[in-house]
C-alpha cells in the first residue's frame, strides 16, 4: 500500500487536487475533499490536524498563483497552518512535495546563472515570498552558508506538474525518504 497523502491547495487550485486523485498510483488519499462547516478557523485545523493530517505521511503542496506568502496572513492561514501541522514533530513530521503548477514554472524555474561566489553555474529557482507561503521556501532553502543548495540541503521537495503526473510514486517516495534525512533535524516549524 502506498503513503497517506495530504493535499495543501489553494481553493483556486482545486482541479489539480483533482487530476492528482485521478492518477490511479498507489497512495492513501487523507485530502480533505469536502469544506469543514464551520467559521470558527481553530475548529476547522484541529478537525483537519486530528481527521486528515494525523495519520498522513507526505504533504502535497500545490505552488500556484494564488499562494504566495505576500498575499498576506488572512490570506494564506489554512496552507501555512497544513504546512506547520506538517512539519510539526520529530520523527512523526511529513515528507513535504511542492508541486509547481504550470503556469508558475516560468515564475518559479529562471535558469541558470554564474555564481559570484565559486564561479560555478547554478539553476536559478524562485522558492520566496512572491511564490509560496514561508514554511515552505524556508524548509526548502534551509540557510546553510552555502552558495547554492543542493538536494542534501533542503527538507522540502519540488517537481513541476508535468514530471509528478509522469512518475508520481517517485516524487512521493522521495518526500517520504526526507523524514529520516539528517536535513530533517534543521527544519522550522513557524520561520
Amino acid at each position: 500500500m502506498g503513503h497517506k497523502v495530504y493535499i495543501s491547495f489553494k481553493t483556486e487550485d482545486a482541479g489539480y487536487k483533482l487530476e492528482i486523485q485521478k492518477l490511479g498510483f498507489d497512495f492513501v488519499d487523507k485530502s480533505l475533499n469536502e469544506p469543514i462547516d464551520s467559521v470558527d478557523e481553530d475548529y476547522i485545523m484541529r478537525r483537519i490536524r486530528e481527521e486528515y493530517l494525523a495519520d498522513s505521511t507526505v504533504t502535497v503542496h500545490l505552488i500556484g498563483q494564488y499562494g504566495a506568502e505576500e498575499r498576506g496572513e488572512q490570506e494564506q492561514r489554512f496552507i501555512k497552518r497544513e504546512l506547520q501541522a506538517s512539519l510539526y514533530g520529530g520523527s512523526t513530521k511529513n515528507g513535504i512535495l511542492g508541486i509547481v503548477l504550470p503556469e508558475m514554472v516560468s515564475t518559479v524555474y529562471g535558469g541558470q546563472y554564474r555564481c559570484s561566489t565559486c564561479t560555478g553555474r547554478h539553476n536559478q529557482v524562485h522558492i520566496n515570498d512572491k511564490t509560496t507561503v514561508r514554511e515552505f521556501s524556508y524548509n526548502y532553502y534551509i540557510p546553510n552558508g552555502k552558495c547554492a543548495h543542493t538536494a542534501d540541503d533542503r527538507y522540502c521537495m519540488l517537481v513541476t506538474w508535468d514530471d509528478f503526473v509522469a512518475d508520481p510514486t517517485a516524487h512521493i517516495e522521495a518526500a517520504f525518504a526526507k523524514r529520516s534525512h539528517p536535513i530533517a533535524a534543521k527544519t522550522r516549524v513557524r520561520p
